[in-house]
Formats: structure tokens, C-alpha cells, sequence
């Protein structure tokens, strides 16, 4: 699976639960195994530590230590450590890390220190519970995502752009930083190779997706993958079902539907992504444009509003690979 953050968590805490069921070992897990080939575009350094927003809301996720009010964190989070950041003046006061969020922050920023790349940190971080699932990162290499938001170039960490400013202002371009240079990250390359189906979760098209597919070597192994590339869309009925994503489309050019991302991310037989895209029931009218542009499309339900409506979107997705 390629994966962002929130939507990517929810995806494949509902894939898990699918393929426990519908492949199970007999112990309580599968005999399919699930690797998510995450984000990490939105990475940053902040007060001294390295953080990782889409790993470790997936991470939390599947974990079942997230915080589903708020939507990303840790659930019972106290923040007086970054209260006391705030006081110092130190770091920006409207990113709140929670105090057990730190704790994961700092572990990742202690081994990173040590001389562990963020694959092997990643690793023996997610060790820590029982995931039934592999988090990958994309990459090793600090490739941080900024937005340009001014005709002369300035432009601003993601973060910055997407929490502080909530997207308002208008980005007229996002960067990858050290893109071009970046390496997949070991097992990587691998997995979408020896995958049966490769799954591209609900997640923002343009700064998660859109990341994963610009690190060099990423959409080569894709195209000559062997496994059907099944597309979720993350937008339901002309919006995005969670974000800003929105802003991010509009700035390259896409429109909001689930129709535009579609044709966006292209058929894999014209050199797109896609083999396969599945839209929501009330986006069925779009099913003869998505495939007329080459890619076979499917309307089931795309609302994951519990483990159960998860589960069946990741089935429908599995049917679509088949």
C-alpha cells in the first residue's frame, strides 16, 4: 500500500482487518501480509527532534493508541512539556506535541543519532507493538516538502502551510527538497515487487502520493510491477473527505473530484499509475470519463466510519484487483 497519513491509517487498519478474516493462520492473524510504503514528505526537525507525522499516525493506528476525536496523537495525551516549550519560546507555539508523542520523537531522534537510517529506526520503533502490518518509509533521505507561496520563490515547510495557515494561503507550487536525489529505502523496491496487489490508499494526492511516486526509481517499479494498482479515491461527492486536500489540487491544477484525481494519476497502460480506481456511490456517474481514460473503475462505499465499513472498502478493493 501506498500511504499518507489519517485516510492511509484508516485504510490499512480496515485491510488488516480484512485479511485477518478472510486469510486467517490461526492464531488470530493472516497468512497475508501487508506492507505500507509511507510518506515522509511532511517530516521535519522541530525543538530538536525528528518527526514523522504520517508514520506515527499510522503507527498509533494500528497500535490502538490513537486519538479518533481529534484525529492525530496519542489518546490521553498530556502536552505540559510543550507548554513549557512554549514558555522557553522555543519551537512554534500552534504545533502541539503531546508529552507521549515526544516520547516517540525522541526515541526516533536518539536512534537517528546513533547512525541508524529511518528504515532500521522505523523498525524497532513499530517493534514495540504488534502492527500486523510493515511501515516502510519511502525513503532515508530527508526529502521535506515545502510550499511556495509567493511569486518570488519564498515559501514555507509544509507543516507550516497546512497547520498554522490551515492551506489559506494559496500555494503556488510544492517542492520536494533533495528529491531528485533521494533513494527508495531498503525494501522498498522490494516489496512492490514481490506484491499480488498494490493498493493506493485514500490519501492527499498531491503531498503524500505525490511524494511517494517522486522519489526516483518509485514509479519504475510500479509500472513494471506484475501486481494490479488499485487507486481509493480521497474524494467523495466533489470534496475531500478529510484536510485541505483541495488546496493542494487546485494549486497543480486538478479539480476536486474523484473523476480529476483518476485522470491525474493516469492508466498504467498510458503510463499512469493506475489499473484500477474505485470511487464512491455517489461519484457512479463519473465511472465512463475514469474509464474512457483507461482505467477500470468501480462505485462501492467509501465512508470508513468503523472497523466494519473499512474492512469492506478494503475488500472491494482486493475484489477490484481480482
Amino acid at each position: 500500500m501506498l500511504s499518507g497519513g489519517v485516510g492511509g491509517a484508516r485504510f490499512i487498519r480496515g485491510l488488516r482487518h480484512h485479511v485477518r478474516s478472510a486469510f486467517p493462520d490461526g492464531s488470530g492473524g493472516s497468512t497475508a501480509s501487508v506492507t505500507a510504503i509511507v510518506n515522509t514528505g511532511d517530516d521535519m526537525w522541530l525543538t530538536g527532534v525528528r518527526i514523522a507525522p504520517d508514520l506515527d499516525s499510522i503507527m498509533y493506528t494500528l497500535a490502538g493508541e490513537n486519538d479518533e476525536q481529534r484525529g492525530w496523537g496519542r489518546i490521553g495525551e498530556t502536552e505540559r512539556v510543550s507548554g513549557e516549550l512554549r514558555a522557553y519560546g522555543v519551537g512554534w507555539p500552534w504545533f502541539t506535541l503531546g508529552d507521549l508523542d515526544i516520547g516517540t520523537h525522541l526515541a526516533r531522534t536518539s536512534l537517528l543519532r546513533d547512525g541508524l537510517p529511518l528504515s532500521e529506526v522505523t523498525r524497532r520503533i513499530t517493534a514495540r507493538w504488534d502492527l500486523g502490518a510493515t511501515l516502510l518509509p519511502v525513503t532515508d533521505d530527508d526529502v521535506e516538502t515545502h510550499v511556495v507561496v509567493a511569486g518570488d520563490g519564498t515559501s514555507m515547510h509544509f507543516q507550516e502551510w497546512w497547520t498554522r495557515h490551515r492551506a489559506a494561503l494559496p500555494a503556488r507550487a510544492f517542492l520536494q527538497q533533495n528529491v531528485e536525489t533521494a533513494r527508495p529505502a531498503p525494501g522498498v523496491l522490494e516489496a512492490i515487487g514481490a506484491a499480488d496487489v498494490i493498493l493506493v490508499a485514500p490519501s492527499n494526492p498531491v503531498v503524500s502520493i505525490g511524494t511517494i511516486l517522486g522519489i526516483p526509481g518509485i514509479r519504475e517499479a510500479l509500472a513494471a510491477a506484475s501486481a494490479p494498482v488499485v487507486g481509493v479515491s480521497p474524494i467523495i461527492a466533489g470534496a475531500v473527505v478529510r484536510g485541505m486536500a483541495d488546496a493542494c489540487l487546485s494549486a497543480i491544477g486538478v479539480d476536486t473530484s474523484a473523476g480529476a484525481v483518476a485522470r491525474h494519476y493516469g492508466a498504467r497502460g498510458a503510463g499512469g499509475l493506475l489499473d484500477a480506481w474505485l470511487v464512491d456511490e455517489t461519484d457512479a456517474a463519473a465511472l465512463p470519463a475514469i474509464e474512457a481514460a483507461g482505467i477500470r473503475a468501480a462505485a462501492v462505499p467509501l465512508w470508513m466510519r468503523d472497523l466494519e465499513s473499512s474492512g469492506r472498502l478494503a475488500a472491494d478493493a482486493l475484489d477490484a484487483a481480482r
